[in-house]
């Protein structure tokens, strides 16, 4: 009777695995509905309030945001897909492990931050510093924290405002409005919760208007930062000047010039010619002159002669010298001294 039972107990407990059926989940609207992943259940009933983590880089293929994890929870089941909503983020331990180093200060916090749609988000940002800070400073970054996150998330719904966490923005909101008190290396918002969902039913802006609001803010930044320049308005009004002035070929403008010149009387090159032929027979006559006179040998100067004289002389001493040098010089000869033993008696 024992093992009777046991084998219709095994024989049910293989039946509700048939039972059983496939269930695809599908991320909220503001992540485009993408299939997260496929789960099996029972009923849709036991579906809900399933939490389902993701990284980013499989809902964007985006490799630089791999480190974010996103966590889905279910809250309503269509025939076979499984609707979420946005419980919370985290980011991965290695990449927090990463940013922190010695010698250097962290600092955290926990803020609530409510909505326009009326949800409660629980926000943790922590802030880097290149030097170790003292608790006074750490105090005034807390704050300008808390400020700067309660403001963002005033005039944003719960979709907008998780869309510009996880984009960068608020952090680099933090990071500026920190950086006047103090140099902040790097400010992060490394988890959030969604302690309640939103109460009104606000709908969300396009994704087109958006991407035009983020341009419109970034050309108003650029503005703002750059001066007006006005060389290139002059460069356009010289360019529109040119335009209206017809250009003259060069050749006309040379001929003109010809024109406009006087003309020089031609007397003038007549009598530089007549000066030229009276020069040449002058200078001719002056070389034959030279010619028919012999070259004379000019006589030696007395100074000359003894100066060659001294300069042979000293020349002849020296001569002389070596000669006696040589003959006196006595021949050194090699001679060997014999060395003498005495015998002692």
């Amino acid at each position: 009777m024992a093992k009777a039972r046991s084998r219709a107990a095994a024989r049910k407990i293989k039946d509700r695995w048939k039972a059983k059926s496939w269930y695809n989940i599908l991320a909220p609207p503001a992540f485009d509905n993408v299939t997260i992943a496929d789960t099996l259940a029972d009923s849709p009933e036991s579906l809900i309030n399933r939490v389902t983590p993701v990284s980013l880089q499989d809902l964007t293929n985006d490799f630089r945001k791999s480190h974010i994890k996103l966590f889905f929870k279910v809250n309503k089941v269509e025939e076979n897909n499984a609707l979420t909503m946005y419980a919370g983020h985290t980011l991965t331990s290695d990449y927090l492990r990463r940013m922190i180093r010695r010698r250097r200060s962290k600092v955290d916090g926990v803020y609530d931050a409510t909505t326009r749609d009326g949800a409660i988000l629980r926000v943790k940002p922590f802030a880097t510093t290149d030097k170790r800070i003292q608790n006074s400073q750490r105090k005034v970054i807390r704050e300008t924290m808390k400020k700067t996150i309660e403001d963002s998330a005033k005039s944003v719904t719960l979709s907008e405002f998780v869309g510009s966490i996880i984009e960068g923005k608020v952090g680099s909101d933090i990071y500026k409005n920190c950086k006047k008190l103090y140099p902040v290396k790097r400010v992060e918002i490394y988890k959030t919760e969604v302690i309640q969902d939103p109460t009104v039913m606000i709908p969300d802006k396009p994704k087109k208007k958006r991407k035009e609001e983020n341009k419109e803010e970034k050309e108003t930044e650029k503005k703002e930062k750059k001066p007006k320049k006005k060389d290139k308005e002059k460069e356009e009004n010289k360019e529109e000047i040119k335009e209206e002035i017809p250009e003259t070929p060069i050749e006309e403008v040379k001929e003109e010039t010809k024109e406009d010149k006087p003309e020089e009387p031609e007397e003038e090159p007549k009598e530089a010619d007549e000066k030229v032929e009276e020069k040449k027979p002058a200078e001719e006559e002056k070389k034959e002159v030279k010619e028919e006179k012999p070259k004379a040998k000019k006589a030696p100067s007395k100074k000359a002669t003894a100066k060659k004289k001294t300069a042979k002389k000293p020349a002849a001493k020296k001569t002389a010298a070596k000669k006696t040098a040589a003959k006196k010089a006595p021949v050194k000869k090699t001679t060997t001294k014999k060395k003498t033993t005495t015998k002692k008696k």
